[in-house]
């Protein structure tokens, strides 16, 4: 087992590598002279200030030997200074628990409501429940979520009063509630069409004869030999799905102004704040690897075949 971790350690370190340089190559492209957003669009620095901050944040550097001193900083746990001054370390320590925050609620809402409308559509295949569950998955897939987020926000928020609209003032779960449901779009149909089909799977099996050939009632059957053998390949969907989650929440916490880890991406891109952009999207990558490399080892647990392999 300590072969097989260390195996799926070292492939991670790869794409860590790759998708970190991909990111410090988006901001060393963005249009515009950060230190000039940093002084604001009707004001100047004098020639002497703005030269000590392009040799302090390594501006004038080639992108290679800038990448290069980030690295060297990111091996001794430093993420960068942002151009306000602020460490970027505590921007990420201030704005995580609002992302996990976020991110479990949708993980949560995606699960419940993804496995039991899948569970339902498999049990019902072929009647109005299957055909509802198919049709609104599609639907949902089809329309880009910050469209429903908007519409989430307005029906929802605004004309029926239900849920807030933004901030975080309501605390947790209430102000969660929207953002975290409009999140879970993005993989619950992908969690109850799975669902479906691996009910219909396990409902065709041997075992499931068997039991019934048993004299077991039906809702134990469905209970112990459906529904529990179906969850086995959604687990693995799950536990990727929370890292998608957590990753993947910079536009939802900009609707919603949630100050968040996405929320610090989403306003640093227009100031020009390379630091945090690359700092809090490396933290990003790194907690994806994460959950991926603990969903394998759990499926290595579970399936020693996989570690054998």
């Amino acid at each position: 087992m300590g072969k097989y971790a260390l195996h799926r350690l070292l492939m991670a370190l790869p794409v860590l590598l790759g998708t970190t340089f991909l990111i410090y190559l988006a901001v060393y492209a963005l249009p515009g002279d950060p230190i000039q957003a940093l002084a604001g669009p009707n004001r100047a620095l004098s020639p002497s200030v703005e030269q000590a901050l392009r040799e302090r944040f390594h501006l004038d550097d080639p992108l290679l030997v800038q990448y290069g001193s980030y690295l060297k900083g990111l091996l001794s746990g430093d993420l960068g200074t942002s151009f306000a001054g602020r460490p970027v370390s505590e921007v990420i320590a201030a704005s995580w628990p609002v992302t996990f925050q976020l991110g479990v609620t949708a993980w949560l809402f995606m699960t419940v409501l993804g496995v039991l409308l899948g569970t339902v559509a498999g049990l019902r295949r072929g009647r109005l429940a299957d055909a509802l569950v198919l049709g609104g998955t599609t639907v949902v897939m089809g329309v880009p979520f910050f469209v429903v987020a908007y519409v989430a926000q307005i029906v929802l928020g605004v004309n029926l009063g239900w849920l807030p609209v933004s901030g975080t003032d309501a605390g947790w779960p209430l102000a969660y509630v929207l953002p975290g449901l409009v999140l879970a779009l993005y993989g619950l149909p992908q969690v109850a069409r799975l669902t479906r089909t691996s009910v219909l799977d396990n409902l065709n099996a041997d075992h499931v004869d068997t039991a019934t050939a048993k004299g077991l009632r039906p809702r134990a059957v469905v209970v112990r030999h459906v529904v529990r053998n179906s969850l086995i390949p959604v687990v693995s969907l799950l536990g990727v799905s929370l890292g998608y989650l957590l990753s993947g929440t910079v536009l939802i916490e900009g609707i919603f102004n949630l100050p968040g880890l996405g929320y610090q991406i989403f306003t640093a891109i227009p100031q020009h704040d390379g630091p945090v952009v690359v700092g809090v999207g490396t933290l990003l990558v790194l907690v994806f690897l994460l959950v991926n490399l603990l969903v394998d080892l759990l499926y290595g647990i579970l399936d020693p075949r996989i570690r054998l392999g």
